[in-house]
């Protein structure tokens, strides 16, 4: 490169013998006296080594010579400045290249060097070359490094030591000599170029930036050294890191071309510091809405707290980091915090605990454990100075003063501090929490998370966690999670793979292995299709536990297609601060429909579907179970469904729309079905048929409404005469409700087909 040829720059100050009024005996610039006409410098034309030449006699203790002419100094720009001088008479000076720096306003850089090293004349008429390289850039065999503040300079040189001396000085040569430093036709521009340093303690941020800006396409070259940027910066071209940066934390580096862990991760010398920088980076950055971590692995010995690391706590663009694995490393900082406090709740406040001793210690995240309170409670605020703490769901059954204790557990990747994050996705991406630690704790509020293809490998308490609505309108797609706890009896496993706290979520195509729970879901509109959740162990007759927990009423929820293994569906409304039936909408909206029920080497009192209800005077309202196939190995339950009547039980008599047609049964002992189809027959003539469902009807109901009776055969009297009456029919009777009253008007026998229904429209 030569940009003297390429850019048309001119480098060569004028030669002696167009004027002595072109050669400043000062500085060079405007104003400074010349050597015209001055008595200690001739013009020598006949010099028999110079074709031309200055004689000069040395009359001060740092003779300068300067031209008026001003040099280019430009980024990547390396000028070699060169004279030939010798000694003629008199004393024997020093001589040195020498140039003064230029500021883009005309003034003086005085900061930097403008003086090479010094040469000393040792024999008259010995002709001695000296000569300096002037660059912005810091690199061995530069004499001159200006940095990036200089734009031009006033070349020539000094004579230095005794006066009296003269010299002859052949014409100053300036030439571009980047070619010795930079190879021709590079594809990449070196930060050092541009006057950056790498000593670990100077701002080189704009010799970054100035680098960037020269590229025009060309990749940025950050060699070996530890280079600080004390701003934010945003690097548009492709870079290459032998070096390593250092920044202020609250500093993003921005790399347009290589948004990759990679990149970060030489930029900052460690892949965790580089992907915290990528993640701050993310959510500033628009021109990328992933952060691809390169299939690579992150090892994480602390959590990250998302919103402190990105300054915001508000964020509602799409957002996606893949193909990459968190990795927990074990250490002290995953220890769950635990409080204990005593606090008072009132049905009044359903999410306020008030009167919380020591609230200044509840940690904000935690989930609440105590009496009365649901499944998957958090604590979603505090305020100190009030002494109250905001709840995620309301109690059941806690209202007075008591104790909790609030468990906060330590995630790989904690959004908590954010009051609003929406459009945050995962996808490909491994959290390896191997027991030390949990997942993903959500933020407080917002809407379509989504996880997809990922894996959650042995979370310690939780793989994702919402304390709030941050969970609204979730996708869990293609995910597996796997258990910590997966060589421990499902009866004493603590661990939940999520819980949703908000509406509207789909969890697809998942698999989850031996947890405790697979979800705790409040909430309405669920879409839960073909997951297979199951929860068994090697225990002989082993207890079940719930895989699916509803926890609110009318969930208009959807579960298909589902492997429902060595586990149950409970249905309940634990998240109800009054969970007495008071005119709401009660127990419906639930579809079970064509999914896979399986049990093995389990108690015969195990049930697949589980209704409990929290409060008395509640109903079934709409509820569907049909085309699924329920089949057990190595034992036999008793039914596939149960009503959970250990705080209250449902109100039969108010049952309305349930479908429970089409499934199929293997090793369960007794079958259930709604409406139930009875075939009785009745062998001694009577005016009166009590004709039974037995144990048919789902959950122990009762029978509402008859709506067919089909004879088979002829209805005959006593004496065997036909008759062709046709009945009225009294349902619910029977001691518990599940039979109904065939009334003929006169006694008869025979045989009927009745279809009987535990619910009316």
């Amino acid at each position: 490169m030569n940009k003297a040829i390429t850019d048309g720059l001119v480098l060569m100050p004028p030669p002696f013998s167009a004027g002595l009024n072109l050669w400043s005996r000062g500085d060079g610039t405007p104003g400074s006296g010349s050597y015209q006409g001055q008595a200690n410098a001739a013009l020598v034309s006949n010099d028999q080594d110079f074709a031309g030449c200055l004689e000069l006699q040395k009359t001060e203790a740092a003779q300068k010579l300067r031209s008026f002419a001003q040099t280019p100094i430009q980024a990547g720009l390396y000028l070699r400045v060169t004279v030939r001088v010798k000694a003629v008479a008199g004393n024997l000076p020093s001589v040195r290249i020498a140039a003064w720096a230029g500021d883009i306003g005309g003034a003086n850089v005085a900061a930097v060097v403008q003086a090479g090293p010094a040469v000393a004349l040792t024999t008259y008429g010995e002709v001695v070359t000296v000569s300096a390289i002037i660059a912005r850039g810091s690199r061995q065999g530069v004499d001159l490094p200006w940095g990036t503040v200089p734009v031009y300079a006033h070349v020539g040189l000094d004579l230095t030591g005794a006066n009296g001396g003269i010299v002859r000085i052949d014409d100053i040569v300036v030439e571009d000599v980047t070619n010795i430093f930079i190879r021709k036709l590079m594809d990449w521009v070196d930060v050092r170029d541009y006057g950056a340093l790498g000593n670990g303690t100077t701002d080189d941020t704009v010799s970054f930036l100035a680098a960037d800006a020269d590229a025009q396409g060309r990749e940025v070259l950050v060699p070996s050294g530890v280079f600080r940027l004390n701003s934010d910066v945003t690097i548009n071209n492709r870079i290459r890191f032998e070096g390593t940066l250092s920044m202020p934390a609250n500093r993003k580096l921005t790399l347009t071309r290589n948004f990759d862990l990679d990149s970060y991760g030489q930029a900052f010398g460690t892949e965790i510091e580089g992907f915290r920088r990528a993640l701050q980076a993310l959510f500033y950055f628009t021109d990328h809405v992933t952060l691809d971590l390169s299939g690579r692995r992150v090892d994480l010995s602390e959590p990250i707290d998302v919103a402190a690391l990105s300054g915001l706590t508000n964020f509602s663009t799409r957002r996606v980091i893949r193909n990459g694995q968190l990795n927990a490393v074990g250490g002290p900082a995953w220890a769950t915090e635990e409080v204990t406090s005593v606090a008072t709740y009132s049905i009044a406040a359903p999410t306020t605990l008030t009167g919380v001793a020591n609230v200044a210690n509840v940690p904000v995240g935690a989930l609440v454990i105590g009496t009365g309170v649901g499944r998957e409670v958090y604590v979603r605020s505090k305020n100190i100075a009030a002494g109250t703490v905001e709840l995620s769901q309301p109690l059941w059954g806690a209202v007075g003063t008591r104790p909790y204790t609030f468990r906060r557990f330590k995630y790989l990747l904690d959004f908590g501090g954010f009051d609003q994050l929406s459009r945050f996705e995962f996808e490909d991406m491994e959290f390896n929490c191997v027991g030390n630690c949990s997942g993903v704790l959500l933020p407080l509020s917002g809407s379509t998370q989504r996880f997809m293809s990922c894996t959650f490998n042995r979370p310690v308490d939780r793989a994702i966690t919402s304390t709030g609505s941050g969970c609204q309108g979730m996708f869990v797609d293609m995910c597996q999670f796997l258990s910590n706890e997966q060589s421990i009896p499902a009866a004493d496993r603590t661990t939940i793979a999520m819980n949703v706290q908000a509406n509207d979520v789909k969890l697809r195509n998942n698999r989850i292995v031996r947890f405790a729970h697979f979800a705790v879901v409040n909430g309405t509109g669920h879409l839960i299709h073909a997951n297979h959740f199951f929860q068994g162990d090697s225990e002989v007759a082993g207890v079940r536990r719930a895989g699916l927990i509803l926890t609110q009423t009318n969930v208009s929820t959807v579960v298909t297609g589902n492997y429902i293994d060595n586990c149950f569906i409970e249905w309940g409304n634990e998240h109800d601060p009054t969970p007495e039936f008071n005119n709401e909408f009660s127990f419906g909206g639930l579809n079970i429909v064509g999914n896979v029920f399986i049990a093995s080497n389990t108690s015969s009192a195990f049930r697949w579907i589980v209704v409990k209800p929290y409060g008395p005077g509640h109903f079934l309202n709409g509820f569907s179970m049909t085309g699924n196939s329920f089949r057990v190995f190595n034992a036999v339950v008793d039914r596939v469904e149960l009503l959970d009547t250990s705080i209250a039980t449902l109100d039969f008599t108010r049952t309305r729309n349930v479908q429970v047609e089409g499934n199929s049964y293997n090793q369960v002992s007794q079958t259930i079905m709604n409406p139930v189809i009875v075939a009785h027959t009745q062998n001694t003539a009577a005016d009166t048929w009590n004709v039974s469902a037995t144990t048919l009807i789902p959950f122990g109901g009762r029978v509402r409404m008859v709506e067919s009776v089909v004879p088979e055969g002829p209805i005959t009297t006593a004496g065997g005469t036909a008759r062709y009456p046709f009945p009225n029919a009294q349902p619910g009777t029977g001691g518990q409700g599940n039979e109904a009253q065939l009334r003929w008007g006169e006694a008869v026998r025979g045989k009927v087909t009745v279809r009987m229904r535990m619910d009316q429209p």
